[in-house]
């Protein structure tokens, strides 16, 4: 395979590895994980959501939710803007894109930060302004063009990108730290380095990525992805999952689902894990299972290409979601600085 050819792979497993995962955690979703082990037991492919999902009632196995969908959003305002993503046109995609869940009768709508700063746009405030609350992990689920998209090698042209796809909601140093650590990886993966490279890549990129926006009280990402990663290193994977839960936290905030999937993307990159278990272990964690296994997948599908997702799953998502992601890579790609 050329240079070429592996990096359109990796490309391809990152944003259908994003799909997967997002899929596989659809149907257990805000659940504990005392409730998945009851409805799903182990899980170990797409499962139905069933009509007691708080958040997706009924929808059919495999099933995208609004991190795919919002980075489908952000893969095409970058293709449109030449690379820019212009902060009122994503502010005006995110309300149009909330409107069309609403009439559809989904409950799958914006997160907490992300509706919190449309919400002040809406109410007369700047966009520089509205994203300074957002801490949660709503642009780190929808980073995955930007890191298809823009190289990290050139880093002074790289973190403007991801300020970009924050700014509008998570203009914030957790925000952005969570966001710049997930878009590193990807970038770092499609490039062709391995996963454990480019999940040290990813924990610089959180250090980098704090400097930005509004400083926020919390525990810094770099720091406890660093302190994740230790903590998890001698563990069984029979227990990965409940110390993950317990201590780490599989929460919305950043500081907890976002370090979960770097915790769990290096017991891959350790090899004590496969990249599908993997998945599969984020999706029944309990908590915000899709986005935890969805930037999981981006990662991993970064660092290892699309012959690591079966290939009778990616079809099933293609299917069911009418998902075609080859025309946005490839546009993203196009624009991808050697």
């Amino acid at each position: 395979m050329t240079l070429a050819a592996n990096s359109v792979s990796r490309a391809l497993g990152a944003f259908y590895g994003l799909a997967m995962g997002d899929a596989l955690g659809m149907p257990t979703q805000s659940l504990s994980r005392e409730q998945i082990k009851a409805r799903f037991g182990t899980l170990s492919t797409f499962e139905d959501a069933g009509p007691f999902q708080p958040i997706a009632p009924n929808m059919p196995k495999g099933s995208i939710t609004d991190d795919t969908e919002q980075a489908i959003l952000v893969a095409r305002l970058l293709i449109a803007g030449q690379g820019e993503i212009a902060p009122q046109a994503l502010a005006n995609s995110l309300i149009e894109w909330e409107a069309e869940m609403r009439a559809k009768g989904s409950h799958d709508l914006l997160g907490p930060s992300t509706k919190r700063a449309i919400e002040m746009i809406l109410s007369g405030h700047s966009v520089e302004e509205a994203g300074r609350y957002g801490t949660t992990n709503g642009a780190a689920m929808r980073i995955t063009p930007v890191g298809i998209m823009a190289n990290i090698a050139d880093a002074a042209a790289f973190m403007p990108k991801v300020l970009q796809a924050c700014q509008v909601t998570h203009n914030t140093s957790l925000g952005i730290a969570s966001a710049a650590a997930i878009a590193a990886v990807i970038s770092s993966g499609i490039n062709g380095n391995d996963l454990s490279s480019a999940l040290a890549v990813g924990i610089r990129a959180a250090y980098d990525g704090e400097r930005h926006g509004h400083w926020i009280a919390g525990g810094r990402i770099g720091p406890r992805i660093q302190w994740a990663r230790q903590l998890c290193a001698d563990v069984d994977n029979s227990e990965l999952a409940e110390l993950l839960y317990d201590v780490v936290g599989t929460s919305v905030a950043s500081q907890e689902s976002v370090v979960a999937a770097f915790a769990l993307a290096s017991q891959v990159a350790a090899e004590k894990l496969d990249p599908f278990a993997a998945l599969c272990m984020a999706a029944g964690i309990g908590g915000d299972t899709d986005t935890i296994a969805a930037v999981l997948g981006a990662m991993l599908g970064a660092c290892g290409g699309m012959d690591i997702w079966p290939a009778e799953l990616i079809e099933h998502l293609k299917a069911t979601n009418s998902l075609a992601l080859e025309p946005l890579v490839e546009g993203l790609l196009a624009m991808r600085t050697p």
